[in-house]
């Protein structure tokens, strides 16, 4: 308990699984969490639970490709919160699982708005209030597909591999300021994102069974698996790890 104490931290897409779990996990660690999100009755839901549980957490509605939103959440925060340390770029969608020559343009930029556009919009807007800090941390979900790539969603690849390296740049612009920035790599987790992108697909029941057969641990992960990643990110326990990949994925990217 208490690895997170006096932090004030922000996720976005904090409704639903890994965002979720991040939520809870840190407002369970100390700090005070900022819970965003398209998804209001979930997100209040969150926030609720932090707070019956003896924790400090209020909600946002937070469209992450919104700067003006952005801008002004964060403010609302730092006025209710204190200046934001911890920051999760979570949001995210998988877009449309067409081959490269299928997609239209609007499919691409959706996907592009989103997720690469959402992480760097945030973290411009975080970078003033985590400078008044005097520190902080930025993590990033990538995924197993930033790191390498698989013949489906090609937006979705691009995406996580631009997030990879958008990571590293700002951990070597902002290290003079005690501002580490970090990415972290999840293989495929249980969440709706996953649930849904399977449905799509066919039988989940089945489709599942086929997951669990990529990682050489034998099933896919679970929203705490990641979160805990993030509570070591976000606390102190990582002060010397800047621009680096956590790769948590059940050996999956061993092959």
């Amino acid at each position: 308990m208490g690895r997170v104490s006096n932090k004030v931290a922000v996720v976005t897409g904090g409704a639903l699984g890994i965002g979720r779990a991040a939520c809870v996990m840190l407002g369970a660690e100390g700090a005070s969490v900022a819970v965003t999100d398209i998804l209001d009755e979930q997100g209040r839901e969150v926030a609720e639970l932090i707070n019956s549980s003896g924790g400090r957490a209020a909600y946002w509605h937070l469209e992450v490709t919104d700067e003006a939103q952005i801008k002004s959440a964060f403010s609302e925060i730092e006025k209710q919160f204190g200046p934001i340390s911890i920051l999760v770029n979570n949001a995210g969608i998988t877009g449309a699982n067409k081959p490269t020559h299928e997609l239209t343009q609007e499919e691409w930029d959706h996907v592009m708005n989103v997720n690469v556009k959402g992480v760097f919009l945030c973290t411009k807007h975080v970078i003033g209030s985590m400078r008044r800090a005097g520190s902080g941390s930025i993590i990033n979900l990538s995924s197993i597909y930033g790191l390498v790539s698989a013949p489906d969603i090609p937006p979705y690849h691009a995406s996580k591999g631009a997030v990879r390296l958008m990571t590293k740049t700002d951990a070597l612009l902002y290290a003079k300021d005690k501002i580490r920035a970090n990415s972290i790599h999840p293989a495929y987790i249980w969440t709706p994102l996953v649930e849904k992108f399977l449905k799509s697909q066919g039988d989940v029941t089945e489709l599942r069974k086929k997951l669990d057969t990529l990682h050489p641990l034998g099933h896919v992960g679970e929203p705490d698996d990641i979160a805990y990643g993030i509570v070591y990110l976000a606390s102190d326990e990582s002060k010397f790890v800047t621009g680096s990949e956590l790769v948590i994925d059940g050996g999956y990217t061993c092959r």
